[in-house]
């Protein structure tokens, strides 16, 4: 994919406070099940949702994604959210994606299940299944509901699930739901890694190892700058 070719765009946004293997791993997963040409790391400028005192400056957050996903071929970090400025809304980032990337761009927007159940508290939020495929990726601790219904009942009455997408689809597909109107809703199967920003953060705060958990260029930049002190 080029800036004038259009093509399979995945969005992964989050404050990523810090990035973790978490994070990347489930990147990688939906750039080979989706078979997307890349995948947009893009950190939130002001998130609404999190007014954590304990938040990095944008500035660190941004490098510590550059260190992580150095090398990916796939792999793309976006500035979108700190240009836009004010609060970081979904909504926001999607309008100016399509305007920015060519014309016939798909785009695939990455979350995890938690946050799908709790879209209907976001802004504007009908909206985004409008301008995106949601793509749910199986995150641990996580007490489903029907996700038809949730569908139905909170954002199109004519989503229905597709029985023929599964057996034809990549690897990792678990469930599609489609509707007239809104794009497509996909449930994948990934690698469960129950990493959380939070636990990193109280770990480096209380001077404990965060090896193995981001990788090694994030936590030696952690150190480096005394971050979550």
């Amino acid at each position: 994919m080029t800036r004038h070719t259009p093509g399979r765009v995945g969005i992964l946004g989050g404050t990523f406070n810090p990035v973790h293997v978490g994070h990347l791993r489930m990147a990688e997963e939906a750039v080979e099940a989706l078979g997307l040409d890349v995948c947009l790391f893009i950190p939130a400028w002001v998130p609404p949702h999190k007014s954590d005192p304990k938040m990095a400056p944008f500035e660190h957050r941004w490098r510590m994604l550059e260190l992580a996903t150095a090398g990916h071929p796939r792999f793309c970090l976006c500035d979108l959210e700190r240009r836009l400025e004010g609060t970081s809304y979904t909504v926001r980032t999607l309008r100016a994606l399509g305007e920015e990337l060519p014309s016939g761009t798909v785009l695939f927007l990455l979350v995890g299940t938690d946050a799908f159940f709790e879209m209907p508290t976001w802004w504007r939020y009908r909206e985004i299944f409008q301008r995106a495929s949601v793509v749910v990726l199986d995150r641990p601790g996580t007490v489903e509901e029907d996700p038809l219904a949730f569908l139905r009942r909170h954002v199109s009455a004519d989503y229905d699930e597709d029985p023929k997408a599964v057996g034809g689809e990549p690897w990792g597909l678990r469930t599609c739901y489609r509707a007239a109107a809104d794009c497509p809703v996909v449930f994948l199967d990934t690698t469960r890694l129950d990493i959380a920003s939070s636990r990193i953060r109280a770990l480096t705060a209380a001077g404990k190892s965060i090896r193995f958990l981001v990788p090694d260029a994030v936590m030696d930049y952690i150190h480096e700058k005394g971050l979550y002190r």
